[in-house]
């Protein structure tokens, strides 16, 4: 009992004191299921953070399509078959082929080790390796190099415009400059297995020719079919540009000097000049007549 206080009267409770105005600061929520309410220090809602179990399958998703992407648009591996791109490129490389330079309209040019599409039967009766069923959905995203496709890689030599000739026991010719070709396989010659030319390169096509020519049934090989051996640029799916697998093979592939050497193209840059002229002739012969018969009538 307080002092002052009569015996058998208490002091009622005093309830908050609200004299100093309303009580400030955030609304009191239930405890959410965690017991934390869902918020955060300065009040604002927390949103929880899915399971990463719930996000595995879009992230999968997401990863496939874009290996699609690449591979349909910007890079595609392929694996070499064979030896007739050695030493360059040996059996069971896997090489990075470019293919986005030709959607822009780039065409080939002499010197690219180019991957093409099969242009007529050149493979026909070799052997097409058995695969399963997680092989063949890894080369379809491009993954995995595919080993049903019926494609070939070789270096281009001549483009169209060109023309390329090889006698036994001299060097590649082309537009009358002789190659010098380092990169052929070491023992081998230019071509004396199969001497051609020469040839002229059709426009839209590309003479190509393997670096271990001994071993290469490149265009030489194909000129009594239809292609002639040429092989159209809509068939070259695109450039190898890198060595990627095996690491300890791991290199880039450029363009060798000799295809950089002036005059190569002056064959095919004549034409135009040619043409140009050719078609400005007449009407120079024109003008002069003109002109001739006015001082004539003066």
């Amino acid at each position: 009992m307080a002092a002052g206080a009569r015996p058998g009267h208490e002091e009622p409770a005093k309830g908050p004191d609200r004299s100093a105005g309303p009580v400030s600061g955030p609304p009191v929520e239930a405890p959410g299921p965690d017991g934390d309410g869902d918020r955060d220090e300065d009040g604002a809602k927390v949103r929880k953070q899915r399971p990463f179990w719930k996000e595995l399958p879009l992230l999968i998703v997401v990863a496939l399509v874009l290996a699609l992407l690449i591979k349909t648009f910007l890079v595609q591996a392929f694996s070499i078959p064979s030896d007739s791109m050695q030493n360059t490129l040996q059996r069971g490389d896997r090489v990075l082929v470019d293919k986005l330079t030709p959607w822009f309209g780039g065409e080939p040019e002499r010197g690219e080790v180019v991957v093409f599409h099969d242009p007529d039967n050149w493979l026909a009766g070799e052997p097409t390796p058995e695969t399963n069923v997680v092989q063949d959905f890894l080369s379809f995203i491009g993954l995995m190099p595919s080993s049903k496709e019926k494609d070939l890689i070789k270096r281009v030599i001549a483009v169209g415009g060109d023309t390329v000739q090889c006698a036994k026991g001299g060097p590649v010719e082309v537009n009358g400059k002789a190659l010098d070709e380092p990169y052929i396989f070491p023992g081998n010659s230019a071509c004396d297995d199969k001497p051609f030319g020469p040839f002229k390169v059709p426009e839209g096509k590309i003479w190509v020719m393997g670096d271990h020519r001994q071993n290469s049934l490149d265009s030489r090989y194909h000129t009594d079919e239809s292609t002639k051996g040429f092989v159209p640029v809509d068939d070259v799916v695109g450039r190898a540009v890198v060595v990627a697998w095996p690491i300890n093979r791991w290199s880039t592939l450029p363009v060798p000097d000799t295809f950089d050497q002036p005059g190569i193209a002056a064959a095919a840059g004549l034409a135009p000049g040619a043409l140009g002229m050719a078609g400005a002739l007449p009407l120079v012969l024109l003008r002069r007549r003109r002109l001739t018969s006015r001082r004539t009538a003066g």
